[in-house]
């Protein structure tokens, strides 16, 4: 369980476009908006920030799953994604090597990061 996570960006307008996108099909959207950092959640709770990325050093990629409702939710994900010319890593499907009902689709955001929506409770019959 993740309460917030954050990453950084090499570019800050270009990754609020990837977020914004694929995150509204699965119910989430931005919650707050500062110059150097955005916040998105649902009900008002931010919990996860993307942040300029500034004097670190080399950008390293990282994995991020964000919840799906269902499978449908999955889709919209990464149809989102793949609109925006996002490098597709994993098409939708079951994924039974992690769990029987693990349902996913994984792509790179515009900073490189490996960034997945999942379902928990999708079962092969129902994708």
């Amino acid at each position: 369980m993740i309460d917030h996570f954050g990453i950084q960006c090499q570019d800050l307008e270009a990754a609020k476009v990837f977020y914004d996108t694929v995150l509204a099909p699965l119910g989430h959207e931005r919650v707050l908006d500062y110059e150097v950092a955005i916040g998105y959640g649902n009900n008002g709770k931010p919990s996860f920030w993307i942040s300029k990325f500034e004097e670190l050093g080399p950008n390293r990629e990282m994995h991020l799953a964000f919840t799906a409702p269902d499978a449908a939710g999955v889709h919209a994900f990464f149809d989102a994604a793949v609109g925006l010319g996002a490098e597709v890593l994993h098409e939708p499907r079951h994924f039974p090597e992690y769990h029987e009902t693990y349902y996913g689709a994984f792509v790179r955001d515009p900073d490189g990061n490996n960034v997945e929506a999942v379902c928990h409770r999708v079962r092969s019959e129902q994708a």
